[in-house]
C-alpha cells in the first residue's frame, strides 16, 4: 500500500487523444492523480467536470490532472468529448496501475460483491513523491478540498 512520502509508482498507459501517459512526462510539476470507477456515470462525470472547472487555478499552481480508470482509451475519448475535458484520462485496462496504487478493491453494491476501482486521489509533488492521499472520495466538494492543500 502506498503511503505519504513514498515515491509514486510510474506507469505507461494509453490515454485519451491517442497519447501515452507516464508520470515521468510531468517531472517538475505537481500532479493530481485521481482514480475513478467508470466513464459516463453520474459521480464520475461530476468529478471530472469539477476538475475541468478548476483547471485554470490548477494551471497557475503548476499542477496537472490525470484521471485513471479501467475503461478503454476510446471510452475516455468519448467521455472527454462529451464533457469538454481538457486533461488526460489514462486507460488501465489491465488494472496493474490501480493495483500498484492499492485502489483495486473488493466492493459491494446491493449485496453483490465485485472488484473495482475505489475512488481515490493522490497529490504528487514535483519529484513524484506522494504528498496527500484522499481515499474513498466523496465527489461533492472534493476538488475544493484539494485546492486547499495545494
Amino acid at each position: 500500500m502506498i503511503k505519504v512520502g513514498d515515491k509514486a509508482p510510474d506507469f505507461h498507459l494509453p490515454a485519451s487523444g491517442g497519447k501515452t501517459v507516464s508520470l515521468h512526462d510531468y517531472k517538475g510539476k505537481k500532479i493530481i492523480l485521481y482514480f475513478y470507477p467508470k466513464d459516463m456515470t453520474s459521480g464520475c462525470t461530476r468529478e471530472a467536470c469539477a476538475f475541468q472547472e478548476a483547471l485554470p487555478v490548477l494551471s497557475r499552481r503548476k499542477t496537472v490532472v490525470i484521471g485513471v480508470s479501467a475503461d478503454s482509451a476510446v471510452s475516455h475519448d468519448k467521455f472527454s468529448q462529451k464533457n469538454n475535458l481538457r486533461f488526460i484520462l489514462a486507460s488501465d485496462g489491465q488494472k496493474e496501475t490501480a493495483k500498484a496504487y492499492g485502489v483495486w478493491k473488493e466492493k459491494s453494491m446491493y449485496g453483490r460483491k465485485y472488484f473495482g476501482i475505489e475512488r481515490t486521489t493522490f497529490i504528487l509533488d514535483e519529484d513524484g513523491v506522494v504528498r496527500y492521499i484522499f481515499p474513498k472520495v466523496k465527489v461533492d466538494g472534493h476538488v475544493q478540498e484539494l485546492l486547499k492543500v495545494l
